[in-house]
């Protein structure tokens, strides 16, 4: 059996679980802020609240154990992405830690601020955008690696293409994914005001999410021909995860089964998030680091792929459960407890 490849499978399945939730709480701040300063409809943001309340503690659990799992199964990582990553990294920490800060103000507290709700919007767009330089660096020459030093080279990432492509799609990404399920959200939850407000959001935001994701393409065709080459070998992944774009707009358009075009939504990140990983095997950092460098004993790694195994079986029935008594509930969708 290939280890490296089931661990990084379990790996990376942890990561799309956070893509999706996170995008949604992440994308649900913005809008929050954005409505309150724009003046629209607050029964909007009754309806973001009733969404975030009982989700955002459980957003993270994804975040840790994935970075908990890459150590255990590739222990060299730390060495090249540790140092590099040192500043951005803490960067993303103190935005989470302002996020985590507004929900205990705004639950806890007596008074909603609109300094506090900027940071927390803008944090939400900002934290996917520094999370993206690790995908950017995972491209290579980004990093100096000479006398067992590594140095990231923050001029070449703040000069290229790729590194701007990369934070554009995550950006409107998250914005999309948000809006389409706030969309199916508002529908179940009967608030017209909030149903056609997010409607408007999903369309408008599936363009740059297109867009973004065709500049993505030519950007890797720039900076890494290699992995260009290796994604066109499984170009049938994107044009799937194309379909399940479009399947989804084209519902929503037509004020059509939602949920199942919040279902399409998942699906089509789904495909395009895993066609970008299995193009990129088997490097984890171009072209010092692959999955093979460095990976633990098999005694070891039975025992992570067993335990994260687990804690996939848990975390998947605990959100499942989350949902059922709380966001899906009929009396706390209308906002009736």
């Amino acid at each position: 059996m290939n280890y490296e490849i089931l661990g990084i499978a379990v790996l990376w399945f942890f990561l799309y679980g956070y893509l999706i939730v996170a995008s949604v709480d992440f994308g649900a701040g913005f809008f929050h802020y954005y409505n309150k300063v724009s003046h629209k409809n607050y029964q909007v943001n009754k309806l973001i609240q009733r969404y975030l309340s009982p989700v955002w503690e459980v957003t993270n659990v994804f975040l840790v154990f994935f970075f908990v799992g890459i150590i255990g199964f590739f222990p060299d990582t730390a060495y090249y992405y540790g140092t590099a990553l040192l500043v951005p990294g803490s960067i993303s920490i103190v935005l989470i830690a302002i996020r985590g800060s507004y929900y205990a103000f705004n639950t806890y507290g007596s008074k909603d601020s609109r300094i506090y709700s900027l940071l927390y919007g803008m944090s939400g767009l900002l934290i996917p955008a520094s999370f993206t330089i690790v995908l950017t660096i995972s491209e290579g020459g980004y990093l100096d690696v000479s006398d067992g030093l590594v140095t990231l080279l923050l001029g070449e990432l703040f000069t290229s293409m790729y590194s701007w492509s990369v934070v554009v799609l995550a950006v409107v990404s998250v914005l999309f994914i948000s809006a389409s399920f706030l969309t199916y959200y508002a529908f179940k939850a009967g608030d017209v005001a909030s149903y056609w407000l997010f409607r408007r959001y999903t369309l408008f935001w599936s363009g740059p999410t297109i867009l973004a994701s065709v500049l993505i393409f030519f950007a890797i065709r720039r900076h890494n021909p290699q992995h260009f080459s290796s994604m066109l070998d499984i170009s049938w992944m994107f044009l799937l995860s194309l379909l399940f774009f479009l399947g989804a707009v084209f519902l929503i358009y037509r004020k059509r089964q939602l949920g199942l075009a919040f279902v399409l939504v998942m699906l089509q990140f789904f495909s395009a998030w895993f066609g970008y990983g299995a193009s990129h095997l088997p490097y984890l950092l171009y072209p010092h680091l692959t999955i093979y460098d460095g990976f633990v004993n098999e005694t070891m790694a039975l025992a992570l792929i067993a335990a994260f195994i687990a804690g996939l079986l848990l975390l998947i029935p605990s959100l499942i459960l989350l949902m059922r008594l709380f966001l899906f509930d009929a009396d706390y969708v209308r906002g009736n407890r």
